[in-house]
């Protein structure tokens, strides 16, 4: 694990802002900001390189959901980017040969969805793209071609999942042809170039249609996979409405459902009778009593959460603030709340990329998108060099569950985004990876800013805990967290009961967070980026 030693400030500027998990992806964003882009198109610059040089994390062949702030409608949308399950997706079929759950790696999550991600680039873009696709995608396609430098990071996630990525053959070929790349060589991916050149030459249908379209198909059917050529061409991204709730003076919005950014909202509210700065900042009530709302609010994502499509999510009842004081009423202050209390599933196990756009007019872009495992499924689809995703995993093959798999239906999914407002003006866009961790992560960033007084980069900085399991071997209850928490609070925590695991000063699975926030009288911008990642604030 890389060694994490900070202590920076946050990144000021005027004109706009870009945080992303790479500090060359950050750059690219701004390059077309500069360049007279919008905040959109700086967005898709940013996510199309992190798509190239963070393969681990993220790719044009997994999902992204976004949240656009429109200055001069003063509206928030929603746009879902989420890949849908094949219409050749059987769940009883599944059922029939042996699987219970569906694998985590391979060619069956890899096609049981298709790829959402670059459908949203295109909705985004015809919305509110200002330059062409291909002075956008210009980064990206340089660095896929061309090659860049691998950093430290990415070489230990190739080296640790390079068991994962060995079976399968352009896998093999693209990542571990002269075993696992070292930190500082170089790597291209002349396939994902040619990919995001028909994207830039034709949009979305050069990638779901045409030439890369017939390749992603022939390549499932030749591999056993679900998807087709019928499946891709029928992906699209959807306009929809966010959510939002309130806490102290801050307007929160989140991505609805099927992603889980209502337990944000929930667990915020569950918190706000509490005075917490008089409780003393990292202090063991602090701690406690945010893991005693991530408890009661994940027992509601695991029992209700899916596409909204297909099951009936009693959204408007989970973000009521009645709702949250009866849920309020669950918490001991002095004892943990045990997992078997508040039944629920899942693992913070997963990889993602958060970026933040922000410039001078009040235009902002909140984009999270993920692959979801470490380099997703783990398959390579051909030539085209794409890195498919594992998303799909996330189905439950209980027939009884809203989560079941259908055809058609997108999987819960972990990805959120956020964008806070305080007095009708935009203050925050801000987000993270981390799988099951991101609600608990953008929580206490939340937290630490309106309740503690940090800035964006501090908030970001501060010591981290996550609540759930990372391994199926691990406790439900398990508390992960950083040892620059205070001793006093770290060891107060294990006597109400919490079950610790005790990292180092700082672990790259707490999670990669970004942020941007905006002063309400000046308008500078204020950028935040996670000393985690190989990240930056850069702005102009």
């Amino acid at each position: 694990m890389i060694d994490i030693r900070t202590g920076r400030p946050a990144t000021l500027a005027r004109r706009g802002m870009v945080s992303s998990p790479h500090s060359l992806a950050s750059s690219a964003g701004v390059d077309v900001l500069r360049a007279g882009g919008s905040v959109v198109d700086a967005a898709i610059a940013t996510s199309a390189v992190l798509a190239v040089i963070y393969p681990h994390m993220t790719g044009v062949g997994g999902d992204a959901f976004w949240l656009i702030h429109d200055a001069k409608s003063g509206k928030v949308r929603f746009l879902d980017g989420g890949g849908r399950a094949s219409r050749h997706a059987d769940l009883g079929a599944l059922r029939q040969q042996g699987i219970s759950e569906i694998p985590f790696r391979g060619i069956l999550p890899a096609t049981l969805t298709t790829p959402g991600a670059v459908s949203s680039w295109g909705e985004a873009h015809k919305a509110y793209g200002r330059l062409p696709l291909s002075r956008v995608l210009a980064s990206a396609i340089d660095y896929a071609r061309e090659g860049f430098v691998i950093t430290a990071r990415v070489a230990g996630w190739l080296a640790s999942c390079e068991a994962d990525l060995m079976p399968h053959e352009y896998s093999r070929q693209l990542f571990l042809a002269k075993g696992p790349l070292k930190a500082a060589s170089v790597f291209s991916n002349p396939g994902l170039a040619r990919t995001l050149e028909a994207i830039a030459s034709d949009g979305a249908q050069g990638f779901y249609r045409g030439e890369i379209g017939r390749m992603l198909a022939d390549f499932s059917l030749s591999h056993g996979g679900v998807f087709d050529s019928d499946d891709l061409a029928a992906q699209y991204a959807s306009w929809g409405e966010p959510i939002c709730g309130t806490y102290r003076d801050l307007r929160l919005y989140e991505t609805p459902a099927p992603t889980q950014g209502f337990t944000v909202i929930q667990m915020l509210q569950i918190l706000e009778s509490f005075d917490l700065p008089n409780k003393g900042y990292l202090s063991p009530e602090h701690v406690h009593l945010l893991v005693q709302a991530k408890q009661i609010a994940y027992h509601d994502r695991d029992r209700y959460l899916a596409d909204p499509r297909f099951s009936d999510v009693p959204m408007h009842r989970l973000i009521d603030p009645s709702y949250a004081a009866d849920r309020r009423r669950l918490i001991d202050p002095h004892r943990a709340l045990p997992w078997d209390k508040v039944p629920s599933y899942g693992s913070l196990k997963g990889d993602t990329i958060y970026l933040a756009v922000a410039d001078a007019e009040g235009n902002a872009v909140s984009l999270i998108q993920s692959l979801y495992g470490a380099f997703g499924s783990a398959v390579v689809a051909g030539e085209t060099g794409v890195v498919l995703q594992n998303r799909s995993a996330y189905f439950s093959l209980d027939p009884a569950h809203p989560n079941r798999l259908e055809a058609g239906k997108t999987p819960m999914h972990t990805l959120i985004a956020s964008m806070g407002f305080k007095n009708d003006q935009l203050w925050s866009v801000l987000g993270c990876m981390g799988a099951d961790g991101q609600p608990q992560i953008q929580l206490q960033a939340y937290v630490a800013m309106l309740d503690y007084g940090c800035d964006i980069q501090e908030a970001l900085e501060t010591p981290r805990w996550l609540s759930g399991r990372f391994a199926l071997g691990e406790s439900r209850d398990t508390l992960h967290i950083e040892s620059r928490f205070p001793q006093e609070t770290i060891d107060e925590l294990e006597r109400r009961g919490h079950r610790l695991n005790r990292w180092g000063p700082w672990h790259e699975l707490a999670g990669h967070a970004h942020g941007i926030v905006i002063d309400p009288i000046n308008k500078v911008l204020a950028g935040g980026s996670d000393p985690r990642s190989d990240g930056a604030a850069i702005g102009w």
